[in-house]
């Protein structure tokens, strides 16, 4: 059974930083897109990262609101997928899902390109 499993989520200043860490069990991602979505309260789940799989070169993308703060990785040895976040701001509270194609390494910015979900991590930035 794959599961997904997000951790190091929290509560912290604006301007501060958190580290997300996604494991994967289940089966390796690590030749398959994974990305990190997020959902504010009372909005809509929305794109935040992504990483292509090892294949396509680990390529990375990111939401305009986002880049130059955060940066998604992974470490196939651990199955795992990160999200550095920096420069936290109040707007960046949202909780925070993970997810992983089930085939296909490319980049993908779509919830629907996604067939594996985590439960979320609630990152709330103070001002």
């Amino acid at each position: 059974q794959v599961q997904l499993v997000e951790s190091g989520g929290g509560l912290v200043q604006a301007g501060g930083s958190l580290r997300l860490s996604c494991a994967a069990s289940g089966r390796s991602f690590s030749n398959n897109a994974m990305g990190w979505f997020r959902q504010a309260p009372g909005k809509a789940r929305e794109f935040v990262a992504a990483i292509s799989g090892s294949w396509s070169g680990g390529k990375t993308y990111y939401t305009d609101s986002v880049k130059g703060r955060f940066t998604i990785s992974r470490d196939n040895t651990k199955n795992t997928v990160y999200l550095q976040m920096n420069s936290l701001k109040p707007e960046d509270t949202a909780i925070y899902y993970c997810a992983a194609r089930g085939t296909g390494g490319a980049l993908y910015t779509t919830q629907a390109s996604y067939d594996y979900w985590g439960q979320g991590t609630q990152v709330t930035v103070s001002s």
